[in-house]
């Protein structure tokens, strides 16, 4: 179900999302050019994913086509409780919440760097109150399990920041590198691609 909810998004908000980023490198393109900086492939593409990611997620969150009930919940663990185990709804309502938030921990762990979990634990709080007071005012509900939910998320991703650093501390000088991080990208972006242009052919069919 999530799957489907980030195609459906996509779907709708594809037409700006290119325009957005052919605009959004070429103003890279140029701030590098006329500040002499060097141009490395897998830190560009890291930062303009980062940015999409963002877009997408308030995009998804914000979405009002996407409601299910109005009101406010501010009792922990009431919503959470209601769904069954392995169910559509506690994977989309539970698994969704915290998988949804686990980029977004990552991405605070590698651009802020932290010595603590704190930096990470706030930022993703004070986000996701403010998302569910957004979805208040929008025809959505504000969930207080949709926090913790989001919060556990964050917390998830910034383990994985921090395991993925140490594991490459221990790898060798050449996985380390930049001409091996770019040559990762290009894999996965010929991978991508191959997808989308699969996943459009059988939508325009």
């Amino acid at each position: 179900m999530v799957v489907n909810l980030i195609k459906q998004v996509i779907n709708d908000i594809w037409p700006m999302l290119v325009v957005f980023i052919v605009a959004l490198s070429l103003l890279r393109f140029f701030y590098l050019q006329n500040h002499r900086e060097r141009f490395c492939l897998h830190q560009e593409l890291s930062y303009l994913l980062a940015i999409i990611y963002i877009w997408l997620l308030f995009s998804i969150l914000t979405s009002t086509e996407i409601s299910r009930t109005s009101g406010i919940n501010l009792t922990p663990f009431s919503e959470i409780l209601r769904y069954k185990f392995g169910s559509k709804l506690f994977n989309y309502n539970v698994i969704g919440n915290i998988l949804i938030f686990v980029p977004f921990g990552y991405l605070i762990g590698s651009y802020v760097a932290p010595k603590k979990i704190w930096p990470v634990i706030i930022t993703t709080l004070i986000t996701s109150f403010t998302v569910e007071f957004v979805q208040l005012h929008i025809g959505r509900s504000f969930d207080i399990d949709d926090i913790l939910l989001n919060v556990v998320g964050g917390f998830l991703g910034y383990l994985l920041y921090i395991g993925l650093s140490a594991i490459n501390r221990h790898l060798p000088d050449f996985f380390k590198s930049d001409l091996f991080y770019n040559i990762l990208y290009i894999v996965l972006i010929i991978l991508f691609g191959i997808y989308v242009f699969g996943y459009w052919g059988v939508v325009f069919k």
